[in-house]
Formats: C-alpha cells, sequence, structure tokens
C-alpha cells in the first residue's frame, strides 16, 4: 500500500513484474494495444497519436495516414505500387512466379488462386481487362480493341456497365445511347433516336433518311424534292397544293420573311 505501483489500466496495486511504458505503470497482461488488444508487454510497442500500439496497428494507421497501402506479411508500409493478391495488398517481392520462380514485381497477374509474372501469364493466353488490368476468367467484352469484364465495361460518362446493351464509340471511348447524343450525337428529330448512316438536314434539323418524310401524306422525301415548311415539319408539293389559299399566302409571307432574316443585305441590294 505503501510502494507499490498503481497499474494505470486496472487502477490496482502492481504485485511483481512492472511494465514502465508512457509515463504510467502496468501488469503485464493489462499494457495492450489500444486497437487490436494484444498484450504488449514482450512485442515491445510503438507510441502513436499519444497511444501505444502493436506495430502492426501502428504501421496500418500510418499507411492510412499517407493513402498508401500496409503489407499483409510483413505489416509494413508500401511505398511502392502494391501487389493485390486475393483482394489483400502485399510488397511483391514476397512472391515468386508459380511457372518460373522469378521473383514477382506488382505486373504479377492471379490465375485460379496462383501467381504468374506477366511474361509466363502472357503465354497462357489468358485475357486481360482493359479496366482493371486482371485476368478475365469468365465472358470477355471485346471492344475498343481491348478485353474486358462484363463489369468493367461501362459508359465513360456515367459508368453504368453496358451489360449487352448497344454502345457508341467516339475518340477511343464507349458511350450508352442517351449520353452520345448529348455530347456528339446527330439525334433524328423525328424518331430521336442517334442517326447511324446518312444524316438528311433541312429546315435546320437533322433526319434519318427513312424519317424524312412529308408530315401530311407520309411519302418520303429527299433533298431533291420540293418540299415546304409547315409546323416545323416538311409537306410534300403535293400537299402543300391542297392547302387553303389563304394558309399558302401565310406560309409564303413567313418563308419571305426568313430569308430576310437571313440575308439581309442582300435583299436590300435587290429592293434598290
Amino acid at each position: 500500500m505503501l510502494f507499490a505501483p498503481c497499474c494505470g489500466s486496472c487502477g490496482e496495486f502492481i504485485i511483481g513484474r512492472v511494465i514502465k511504458a508512457m509515463n504510467n505503470s502496468w501488469h503485464p497482461g493489462c499494457f495492450r494495444c489500444e486497437l487490436c488488444d494484444v498484450e504488449l508487454a514482450d512485442l515491445g510497442f510503438v507510441k502513436n497519436a499519444g497511444r501505444h500500439l502493436c506495430r502492426p496497428c501502428h504501421n496500418r494507421e500510418k499507411a492510412k495516414g499517407l493513402g498508401k497501402y500496409i503489407c499483409q506479411r510483413c505489416h509494413l508500409v508500401i511505398d511502392e505500387q502494391p501487389l493485390m493478391f486475393r483482394n489483400d495488398a502485399y510488397h511483391p517481392d514476397h512472391f515468386s512466379c508459380t511457372h518460373c520462380g522469378k521473383e514477382l514485381t506488382a505486373e504479377a497477374r492471379e490465375l485460379k488462386g496462383e501467381l504468374y509474372c506477366l511474361p509466363c501469364h502472357d503465354k497462357m493466353g489468358v485475357p486481360i481487362c482493359g479496366a482493371c488490368r486482371r485476368p478475365i476468367e469468365g465472358r470477355v467484352v471485346n471492344a475498343l480493341g481491348k478485353q474486358w469484364h462484363v463489369e468493367h465495361f461501362v459508359c465513360a460518362k456515367c459508368e453504368k456497365p453496358f451489360l449487352g446493351h448497344r454502345h457508341y464509340e467516339k475518340k477511343g471511348l464507349a458511350y450508352c445511347e442517351t449520353h452520345y447524343n448529348q455530347l456528339f450525337g446527330d439525334v433524328c428529330y423525328n424518331c430521336g433516336r442517334v442517326i447511324e448512316g446518312d444524316v438528311v438536314s433541312a429546315l435546320n434539323k437533322a433526319w434519318c433518311v427513312n424519317c424524312f418524310s412529308c408530315s401530311t401524306c407520309n411519302g418520303k422525301l429527299t433533298l431533291k424534292n420540293k418540299f415546304v415548311e409547315f409546323d416545323m415539319k416538311p409537306v410534300c408539293k403535293r400537299c402543300y397544293e391542297k392547302f387553303p389559299l389563304e394558309l399558302k399566302k401565310r406560309l409564303k409571307k413567313l418563308s419571305e420573311l426568313a430569308a430576310r432574316k437571313a440575308h439581309p443585305k442582300s435583299v436590300g441590294l435587290n429592293s434598290a
């Protein structure tokens, strides 16, 4: 009671072996890592932000603060690119190629639970995903000159997998129909879809060849045919002739007004 130190953890008197650390005294069984609770008396500890931690926990905390991985074999920080094996990070030099025995680098490939160096893996003819750079053991998507896991072949804009649906390519990237339309596509004014073949440009709009038709009789039109704009859509000459006289006069005036706005200088010279 007079001279025995009190334990910094349980507060009881310490009879026998005393652990002196962190400006305090501890029972050997009470001096534990503050994160994983392992006994530190015979392992040693590291001071980390005022905490006493075992070395693996200290390394993990240090790696977390640096934004780096911790090796799951030696429990040290991985300063270079890690080797990912079974979803854990390792120093690459802890492993050797299953086929040739060569020490591995971060470019090593996993196949059926085994690790191979890149040359040996390539000789086995296993496709590599263009996104994650991992082997593809199941279904393969061939696109953009590369091979992909089904779930990794995604739209460059919304990042949703295509899952077998059609994609549209632009400058080495793949897009879903919606975002291709928004970013690059000529969209048909009539059907609202991307125009894949020839584009008919008329009435300041784009049309599919098959969609460019008379809005009254649905007869197909080409740019060689004579047509009139009515309600922002083309009307063939035959249907136009059937319009009431007053309507035709009004359409003619609108057409002349649009021409003056488009070419004001030339119209002024002609009138002079």
